[in-house]
């Protein structure tokens, strides 16, 4: 760690990660950076630089997981390019990933546990068997866990392994379309209760969705083709009492989707995106109901 001298007492500062730290004159090390050396230009630097390590290492994870969440093929080339950033290294290590064919096709019986990548080796992975192999291929798939057939026990083996994944990925939960289904909305998460629309949508951009239109919205891509998920919050005054309405898939035209048209990526963050904002919603206990 380089400790860079201040304009103050002989104190010095250096950048732990992203935190700042701070040392006295005797090299104590304080709990905190004074407040008199606020505005010294060297504790500037450093602060200004720790916000934008912040906001590359979130960028880095948002990016990863529209990869995982839209299935977009993502060039091993890219990868190996993007490897020795500590940013990038951090938000694709374990993750699982499975070379994609010619064809665009993963194959998923080749998957594994993303340890290394590099432009002129490949890709070092961990396999589904514990072994340590290269991936020579020209694009993978970071395949949602949806995809994934035996996800729990593929769970377990990742325990065993400690795989520590800084984007949700087998951890991430899934929600899977019933077998028989009709129409074209889904009303699993429909009269949520808000006391103000306010909430709702506040609620929804907090979680990283866009909001439009009285809606949430989820853009997707699945087997190469976009839409989105829509979840009705409501359009009236931002202050006043809100309640959900039903989840639907949009095609890129705006065509709303039969349910039975719906993909398994598709469906399951469309659900995902409906539960988490649902979750937030007025509970009412039974006792208070019969009052």
């Amino acid at each position: 760690m380089g400790w860079i001298e201040t304009d103050s007492g002989g104190y010095t500062v250096a950048l732990d990660g992203t935190s700042v730290l701070c040392r006295n004159a005797a090299g104590r090390q304080l709990k905190q950076v004074p407040p008199k050396l606020r505005e010294d230009a060297a504790v500037v630097r450093l602060e200004q630089l720790a916000e934008w390590l912040e906001r590359h290492e979130r960028e880095c994870r948002e990016q990863v997981d529209a990869w995982l969440v839209r299935s977009l093929p993502v060039p091993a080339a890219l990868l190996a390019r993007v490897w020795p950033d500590a940013a990038w290294q951090s938000a694709l290590r374990d993750l699982v990933i499975a070379p994609l064919g010619p064809d665009g096709t993963a194959d998923l019986g080749r998957a594994g546990f993303l340890r290394d990548a590099d432009a002129a080796k490949g890709l070092g992975v961990v396999d589904l068997d514990g072994d340590s192999v290269r991936l020579e291929c020209e694009s993978v798939l970071i395949p949602h866990p949806v995809l994934l057939e035996d996800l729990d026990e593929l769970r377990e083996f990742a325990v065993e392994l400690g795989v520590e994944q800084r984007v949700e990925q087998l951890f991430r939960e899934v929600w899977r379309r019933p077998g028989e289904v009709s129409g074209h909305e889904w009303p699993a998460y429909a009269k949520g209760k808000f006391d103000q629309l306010r909430h709702a949508t506040a609620r929804a951009l907090s979680l990283g969705y866009r909001v439009r239109g009285g809606q949430v919205l989820c853009p997707l891509v699945e087997d190469g083709r976009a839409l989105e998920a829509a979840y009705w919050l409501g359009a009236d005054y931002p202050d006043s009492a809100a309640h959900t309405g039903a989840l639907e898939w949009r095609g890129k035209d705006g065509r709303r989707l039969a349910l039975s048209e719906v993909g398994p990526v598709a469906w399951s963050e469309g659900e995902r995106m409906a539960a988490l904002v649902y979750a937030g919603r007025v509970v009412v206990d039974d006792e208070e109901a019969l009052r």
